[in-house]
């Protein structure tokens, strides 16, 4: 552990101050990197960003199944390189194709990724409809499993697949109350954190819906949520407006820049020198 917490024992330029960030295991500043989907990734290629950066990432999510498509000892090879750099993984939301197969492939998948040696199954219905009641019941059966259930909730039907922001406005979008009052039922049920979807809020939208982060924040507190941010732009407004121990999920490639915000050391001039920590005496 350095004398800054929360990053190498042998930083570069180390006698130079940055912000305090809380150490692995976090429950606040937490980053989620995607995985393989819009570039491949492969053993080597992850080794270069965590030998690098691995200080900075909690957890690696696969997207759109990809996973699925890819031999299982590279899939294995993956996840045995997150875990030496004590990096969590994520399916990602890919239950929700599953969930057309039945039940019978729901528990299946479930035990894959148990023995896969994954660690959080993320539980999504952006092109589906589930209840409530059904949706508990995967978080449960994902916790009987001894893995993390992390849902994800929006306000846009239709989220997930990068849709046109035409096509989005087509189909509406949900109460954000409702969405929240489901989060906090799964909460309740104990699950490992909620995932807040960008389409509807900054993603896909002809104006960025600023209100409904406060909503989730407001109502869950910061620790709980994590909000879909893989553009510049997005997760700097989350850092500026709630601080570097806001969790964010962003591309793999924008680790280094993200982690420059919230470290305090970068930004853009709306941003320069602007976002500190102070742990008092």
């Amino acid at each position: 552990m350095s004398a800054v917490q929360g990053h190498p024992a042998d930083r570069a330029f180390d006698f130079l101050k940055v912000n305090d960030r809380p150490s692995k295991p976090r429950k606040r500043g937490v980053t989620e990197i995607r995985g393989p989907y819009y570039t491949p990734m492969g053993k080597r290629y992850l080794q270069d960003i965590l030998e690098t950066m691995s200080t900075y990432v909690d957890a690696l999510k696969f997207a759109g199944g990809s996973f699925s498509l890819m031999p299982r000892p590279a899939v294995q090879e993956l996840l045995d390189l997150c875990h030496q750099y004590d990096v969590m993984v994520s399916t990602g939301g890919y239950i929700e194709y599953v969930l057309t197969q039945g039940s019978g492939a729901v528990s299946k998948y479930i035990h894959e990724c148990r023995d896969l040696g994954f660690d959080i199954i993320e539980i999504s219905s952006g092109f589906i409809t589930i209840s409530t009641d059904d949706w508990l019941r995967l978080i449960e059966q994902v916790q009987e499993a001894g893995l993390k259930a992390k849902p994800e909730v929006g306000i846009q039907f239709g989220a997930g697949g990068a849709s046109t922001a035409e096509a989005l406005e087509t189909e509406g979008t949900l109460d954000p109350g409702w969405a929240i009052l489901q989060a906090r039922r799964f909460l309740d049920a104990g699950a490992y954190m909620i995932m807040v979807e960008s389409e509807g809020i900054t993603e896909s939208v002809k104006a960025w819906r600023t209100d409904v982060p406060a909503k989730f924040v407001n109502a869950l507190g910061l620790e709980k949520v994590m909000f879909e941010a893989a553009d510049p732009q997005v997760f700097a407004w989350y850092i500026k407006n709630y601080g570097p121990e806001v969790n964010l999920f962003v591309d793999h490639s924008q680790i280094v820049q993200v982690e420059c915000l919230r470290s305090g050391i970068w930004g853009t001039a709306s941003l320069w020198g602007r976002v500190m920590t102070y742990k008092g005496q």
